[in-house]
């Protein structure tokens, strides 16, 4: 008696277009994942971020988003299995004026920047790079007004003790504390945060990638 033919197995979904984060933020990570967007790897990259003499603020953002693609594209290259990847990346600025505050690494600076963003406006310049599996460079530059309460000394006293500041750009973290100091916000509060979904999104699904492949789940 002949059996019944095995039936023949569908293609899984590792075997689709694969998706590098060039960064090690869990903020930028846990916002693709609200998207329903996970990454295949993260290649986080190392690179100098000083501004470059009379770098306005929007410009460090976009050089610094190409800057991180690009070393991450060279990491991937010597990676058979991530040859043909769409590589993301970000860089998120923090300015008041033309001034533009640093990443908060020491107590000094995080007050300095405390005292700089205390009862007015700033922006927060977040850009992001997309290189695609041909090679195609797309790159989206979102501007976020935030205002700021004034801030007593105990305030800010308080929250240099949390430390929550540390690694910060413009030494505050919207999602955490910070985000009892916010007035007001016009923009994209995704950007701020790290990431700005709505055009982070729009760019992968304008270049072919699935972004929504995983809102249902494993089929």
């Amino acid at each position: 008696m002949i059996g019944t033919p095995e039936p023949k197995s569908e293609p899984k979904a590792a075997f689709g277009p694969k998706l590098l984060l060039a960064s090690g933020s869990p903020r930028r990570l846990q916002l693709l994942s609200q998207a329903g967007i996970e990454p295949d790897s993260l290649l986080p990259t190392s690179v100098d971020e000083t501004p470059l003499k009379h770098e306005l603020p929007r410009s460090l953002a976009k050089r610094l988003a190409r800057s991180k693609a690009d070393a991450a594209r060279a990491m991937a290259a010597r990676t058979p299995e991530f040859a043909n990847a769409y590589i993301l990346s970000a860089d998120t600025v923090v300015a008041v004026g033309r001034r533009i505050l640093p990443k908060a690494e020491f107590h000094d600076q995080a007050s300095e920047c405390l005292l700089l963003l205390s009862g007015r406006s700033h922006r927060v310049y977040t850009a992001v790079c997309l290189i695609t599996p041909k090679g195609a460079i797309r790159q989206r530059l979102v501007e976020t007004k935030v205002r700021f309460k004034r801030l007593s000394r105990e305030e800010m006293d308080t929250y240099l003790g949390s430390g929550e500041w540390r690694d910060k750009a413009g030494g505050y973290a919207i999602q955490g504390l910070a985000g009892t100091f916010v007035v007001r916000l016009v923009g994209s509060y995704s950007s701020v945060v790290g990431l700005p979904l709505y055009e982070t999104v729009a760019m992968l699904e304008g270049e072919g990638f699935p972004t929504r492949k995983g809102w249902l789940g494993p089929s």
